[in-house]
């Protein structure tokens, strides 16, 4: 595919939203001399950059910039530092890239990790999708670590995975490039092209994904969830999106930067995440992540004002919060076994409830009963559900008031009950009462 057929197609279709910048990394150093199909290396590397940045002038939300390295001094001696940014981004600057190209003479050493650690200085601070172009024919030559120095800035999120464009490596020298970024080679000035034009395409366009949430039959019937697309080198949050499927039935496609790679978490309950998901530039991309779901609702018997109750859920054996539901609600969960706690006066616990696909389980509770305790003085006072010979705990009475109301759950309990002013516990109190569903009963303490 010819390179200007090719930009005039993403001209067509539009640049990106988000703003792109593309550092041209271009090596000048001595070995670039060498002769490489119709010309030297140099030449044909120089060639092939003037065409791609003049068939992208005119696209929006695009700025280039250039970097040399091995240009200003010559070898020997070896100059380390030998890589200056010769060009500063700017829009339609094309012009000022090719020119700059035509007085430059390759003369030096190769130090690719210290012009990359510099590259990370020349972009502008405001956001956008920093992609750095490498263009090479040879490895380190400064004992460097590129791999590192790369890895560093994408981790500080300044730059997305690199592109190197290898001018007749050696094979045994390419390796030394794949934790560096993504390695395309090229043996003739054909595959430098094609290599060229595959670069820039995946640097400008998005791709097309199609996430499809599955049930426990595998198919893509789950929706109405948001999913939160990371960047998996720096853990930035790169998309966040509610999952939907459109009036044909099928989850809905969305764009996304084909750049990089990414951890994807679907926020159902609990929380399902996929990780090293990478896409294929250009194509349509389809992900695929089990999430089975039915749901969980709870009814109380009874008058309406004791229905703002919460339970609170927990994955089988689990003792960490999974969420705090409202007994108004209905709510979706992951396919599998929880254990309940209701927010009830006793608690109620309810373990191994069970949550099928496309189904929902009911939790239903009577309805408690109100209790109205009246002391002759203030005091020490503890209610205790009374059930097979065993007291538990339940509440502790409010030590200033003589008057108390509180709900309870049926059943019988004890008042262990002591006045402030005594101070023995022969002047221990206790009473006996039952709860029935929906009663409401006094209970004198004298």
């Amino acid at each position: 595919m010819l390179l200007a057929g090719a930009h005039t197609a993403i001209a067509q279709r539009g640049a990106p939203e988000q703003s792109t910048r593309i550092l041209f990394l271009f090596d000048a150093s001595q070995s670039m001399y060498a002769r490489w199909e119709s010309n030297t290396k140099y030449e044909v590397a120089k060639k092939m950059l003037g065409e791609m940045v003049d068939s992208l002038q005119g696209l929006e939300n695009l700025e280039l910039a250039l970097r040399v390295y091995g240009h200003t001094k010559r070898y020997p001696p070896q100059d380390c530092d030998d890589t200056r940014l010769e060009v500063p981004f700017g829009k339609g600057n094309n012009f000022a890239i090719k020119k700059r190209l035509e007085e430059i003479s390759p003369s030096g050493t190769t130090p690719i990790a210290r012009s990359l650690e510099a590259c990370g200085g020349d972009f502008p601070k405001s956001p956008a999708r920093n992609i750095i172009i490498l263009i090479t024919d040879g490895i380190e030559e400064c004992n460097g670590d590129p791999c590192a120095v790369s890895a560093l800035l994408q981790r500080k999120g300044i730059i997305l995975k690199p592109f190197i464009i290898g001018l007749g490596l050696n094979k045994d020298f390419i390796k030394s490039f794949d934790c560096v970024g993504n390695y395309f080679d090229a043996t003739d000035e054909t595959q430098f092209k094609n290599a060229f034009n595959i670069v820039i395409t995946q640097a400008l366009n998005n791709t097309t994904v199609q996430v499809n949430l599955l049930d426990i039959t595998g198919k893509a019937t789950e929706t109405n969830t948001s999913m939160t697309f990371y960047d998996r080198h720096t853990g930035n949050i790169r998309y966040n999106l509610m999952h939907t499927i459109n009036a044909k039935g099928v989850p809905d496609t969305v764009q996304i930067d084909p750049l990089g790679a990414y951890r994807m978490t679907v926020h159902t309950i609990p929380e399902v995440t996929k990780d090293s998901i990478t896409l294929t530039p250009g194509k349509h991309n389809i992900i695929a992540v089990d999430v089975p779901q039915g749901d969980l609702q709870f009814k109380i018997d009874g008058a309406n004002e004791y229905k703002k109750l919460k339970a609170i859920i927990r994955k089988k054996g689990d003792k960490n919060t999974l969420h705090v539901q409202d007994f108004e609600e209905v709510t979706r969960y992951i396919v599998g076994e929880y254990d309940l706690e209701i927010l009830t006066t006793p608690r109620i616990y309810i373990n191994g409830i069970h949550i099928d696909q496309s189904k929902t389980t009911t939790i239903q509770i009577p309805s408690p009963g109100f209790a109205t305790i009246v002391c002759n003085a203030p005091g020490y006072g503890d209610i205790l559900l009374e059930e097979k010979n065993q007291l538990q705990w339940v509440h502790r009475m409010s030590l200033n008031s003589i008057k108390e109301s509180i709900v309870l759950q049926p059943g019988l309990y004890r008042i262990i009950f002591r006045p402030k002013n005594s101070q023995s516990s022969l002047y221990t109190i206790e009473k006996t009462f039952r709860i029935g569903s929906g009663s409401s009963i006094s209970v004198n303490i004298n």
